[in-house]
């Protein structure tokens, strides 16, 4: 079933106005692009792992409900921020995992019932955001750019109506950001 984009937008806009029966009728509506996205990030690890993905999920739905009132502008920008959220999960995970490798007692998250993520793709994952965050400092319009592609799955028009420029803006950032951080990522 193809989902309208305007009844997405039309479901966040209510729920910013504080209807909670919009939420309702907006997760079903979401769901699958939302695993989707939390897919394409778990699909790296190691196999026989099925419920990374739903906890992944599940825990982008409790974050985004707990953040309190956001005001929606629209379908991208919900997915934009369920990128940001779905990043910051994944790196938080990463960093704790290997914090108590080293002995140490993290505080745990919501997914430390899923199966651990892979040591390899842990550090990976750290690195990408420790050189978004170093981008960012230099050029914030790419490091998002690359946090909607990347950890959102959002097309470049998507990411170009959410970020307010053009597709090919984006395009043009997108591979400068690329060979950036893929510089950036070598050095390690």
């Amino acid at each position: 079933m193809a989902v309208n984009p305007q009844d997405v937008t039309g479901l966040l806009l209510a729920w910013s106005n504080g209807d909670g029966t919009a939420l309702d009728r907006l997760i079903p509506l979401v769901h699958d692009e939302l695993h989707r996205m939390a897919h394409r990030h778990m699909s790296g690890e190691r196999q026989g792992h099925t419920l990374q993905t739903s906890a992944l999920v599940n825990e982008v739905y409790l974050r985004l409900v707990d953040s309190g009132r956001v005001h929606w502008k629209n379908r991208a920008h919900f997915f934009a921020i369920s990128a940001a959220v779905m990043r910051r999960i994944l790196v938080d995970f990463a960093r704790a995992r290997n914090y108590q490798k080293r002995g140490g007692k993290a505080v745990h998250l919501a997914l430390d019932q899923a199966p651990e993520i892979s040591q390899e793709r842990t550090a990976d994952l750290v690195a990408l955001d420790e050189a978004l965050i170093r981008l960012a400092a230099i050029d914030q319009r790419k490091s998002k750019i690359v946090e909607l592609r990347f950890f959102g799955g959002l097309s470049v028009k998507e990411t170009a109506e959410v970020l307010k420029i053009s597709p090919d803006t984006v395009m043009r950032d997108w591979k400068l950001a690329k060979v950036w951080l893929l510089r950036e990522l070598s050095r390690k």
